[in-house]
């Protein structure tokens, strides 16, 4: 073999090894970055707060953690919200307010954080952002104890680093879908 045929065959190698140590190393760092989001080790009940929604959709919009827990408050007399905490820490609100009628999505949301330059849908019925979203009910939801109000649905995250516009759409509408077939549309 010529001396230029063994230094050929010897960068060949080289090169070789040099790639597979090159890509070694990028899996153990990867692995060692933590890139991979916390694990969410807890399970989201079918009704939190006794409104039946799909709990996946409610995961989605949740960090990770080991343990969930709910909590009914109502603040006022119009308002209902579930809090969601994940290790006690307040994660995620699902809630219920009224209204007084003649409002638009887009005005009640901006009494309600994080809701900002939100995308509004076609049918002005929802506004929503990456953190938060507003949704109305069908006009026909209506209650003795809220006469001349309309009720809208709240999703808010709480700093937990979960930015989903998707995860928070599809939350909302299924949440405002929810509400509407309970109790507190009468």
């Amino acid at each position: 073999m010529s001396v230029r045929g063994s230094l050929r065959r010897h960068r060949s190698i080289g090169t070789a090894l040099s790639l597979a140590a090159a890509v070694s190393l990028a899996a153990t760092l990867s692995a060692c970055s933590g890139d991979d989001p916390p694990k969410k080790a807890y399970t989201v009940p079918t009704s939190p707060c006794g409104i039946p929604v799909d709990p996946a959709l409610v995961k989605a919009a949740l960090p990770g953690g080991d343990t969930l827990s709910t909590a009914t408050v109502k603040p006022n007399g119009g308002t209902v919200r579930c809090n969601l905490s994940v290790d006690g820490k307040e994660a995620l609100s699902l809630a219920q307010a009224w209204w007084s009628q003649g409002q638009t999505t887009a005005t009640v949301s901006q009494g309600y954080s994080n809701t900002d330059d939100g995308v509004l849908s076609e049918d002005e019925r929802f506004v929503h952002t990456e953190k938060a979203g507003v949704g109305r009910t069908v006009s026909s939801c209506k209650v003795s104890e809220h006469p001349e109000q309309d009720l809208y649905t709240v999703v808010e995250t709480r700093d937990t680093g979960v930015d989903d516009p998707d995860a928070i759409e599809e939350l909302l509408i299924a949440f405002t879908e929810a509400v509407e077939g309970s109790a507190a549309c009468g």
